[in-house]
């Protein structure tokens, strides 16, 4: 839910997103809705202030904003004035594909008139238990989610691939060649959940290791990869400060592996990984606001896959295992010695939650976002 009191809300990116939306804009009103793809109704934006200000009653929705990054200009101008004439919330809203400058160029220029949101693909709240498995192959594109067979998923996922690498990525400014980008994207798809090396990716694809830095900066400011932080803490241990690295769609994680069904994953050295990533994510679309998420290891074999801290300092560490009868490891308990986290969970594809040794829960993932959920 959005706060209502900006009068912009821009959302992104749209390759990352979800079908539906729920926005607080004031009162129910009329909307018109403008994809800026279109000749047609970029055509209408010749005189961008004219034409608005004609439909000042009604939420005025611009899709593909990058393709028109000089409105944020006129919209500007457009707040002000109505704002002095009693027209304060929810506006605009803006989609668009997440781009740097677009970022920027908003902030800069509609500070205090403008909120983000990010949205997160489908995750496992948003979907029937039984459809969990299916979510964790598919990802959470609803154009692939939703398509009749796994064949069908497959192919549109290695077409946004492509196009995205052709298409929208030089379009949002870097020139960066496609194909060196796929090989780096699917190097990360089978590196999921591992530590960042970077010196190894340069050699892989004879670059240096700045350049694999920048790429690496954009898939994570394109929200195509999460780079998850280490925990740090003044305990006296030797700790691992490298982040982990996760393609954030599990969908695309095996697109870019060419795994179209579930057998074919859970025969690969990826499953594992892969499970976390999807975890991970529902885990991040459920926590409350404010909340840190990292993970714990040391130089002695101590480790937690996800640490939680919660607004009000309350930390949840959290083991993750793809098994119907999950064991704890020896490492998770040592770490959990040295942080003393308020609850230790461990999330299976199981559908019952129940004890396990030293205070530990085996909890389903569902169960755990929804008890995140609640905590909003």
């Amino acid at each position: 839910m959005l706060d209502a009191s900006p009068a912009v809300a821009l959302l992104g990116p749209r390759q990352v997103g979800k079908t539906t939306l729920a926005l607080e804009i004031g009162e129910t009103r009329p909307s018109i809705y403008l994809d800026l793809e279109s000749d047609a109704d970029r055509a209408k934006l010749i005189e961008p202030e004219l034409y608005l200000t004609r439909h000042e009653d009604k939420l005025v929705i611009l899709d593909e904003v990058h393709r028109l990054p000089g409105l944020f200009q006129n919209l500007r101008g457009l707040i002000d004035r109505g704002r002095r004439a009693g027209l304060r919330t929810g506006r605009f809203l803006l989609l668009g594909s997440a781009s740097i400058d677009l970022m920027k160029q908003s902030s800069e220029t509609l500070a205090g008139r403008i909120a983000y949101l990010e949205m997160h693909p489908l995750d496992g709240l948003e979907v029937a238990p039984r459809d969990l498995s299916s979510l964790w192959v598919r990802g959470g594109f609803p154009e692939s989610f939703l398509a009749p067979n796994d064949r069908a998923s497959l192919r549109w996922r290695q077409g946004f691939i492509r196009s995205y690498l052709e298409r929208d990525i030089p379009m949002l400014g870097p020139r960066i060649p496609a194909e060196t980008l796929r090989r780096f994207w699917t190097m990360l798809a089978h590196h999921q959940s591992g530590l960042l090396n970077a010196a190894e990716f340069a050699r892989a694809l004879g670059i240096d290791g700045k350049t694999v830095a920048s790429y690496l900066d954009l898939l994570v400011d394109l929200l195509l990869v999460r780079r998850l932080e280490p925990w740090y803490s003044n305990v006296s241990k030797r700790l691992v400060k490298s982040p982990k690295i996760y393609v954030r769609d599990s969908g695309l994680t095996h697109a870019l592996l060419g795994l179209g069904t579930q057998e074919q994953l859970l025969g690969h050295p990826v499953a594992g990984g892969s499970w976390e990533g999807f975890v991970i994510e529902t885990l991040s679309a459920a926590v409350p606001e404010g909340t840190d998420i990292n993970f714990y290891r040391t130089s002695a074999g101590a480790e937690i896959d996800v640490l939680l801290t919660l607004p009000g300092a309350a930390v949840w560490a959290i083991e993750i295992k793809r098994s119907l009868s999950p064991k704890v490891e020896k490492g998770f308990h040592l770490a959990a010695v040295d942080i003393r986290p308020d609850r230790r969970i461990l999330i299976y594809p199981g559908t019952e939650t129940y004890p396990l040794p030293h205070d530990v829960e085996a909890m389903p993932l569902t169960v755990v976002a929804a008890e995140l959920a609640k905590l909003h």
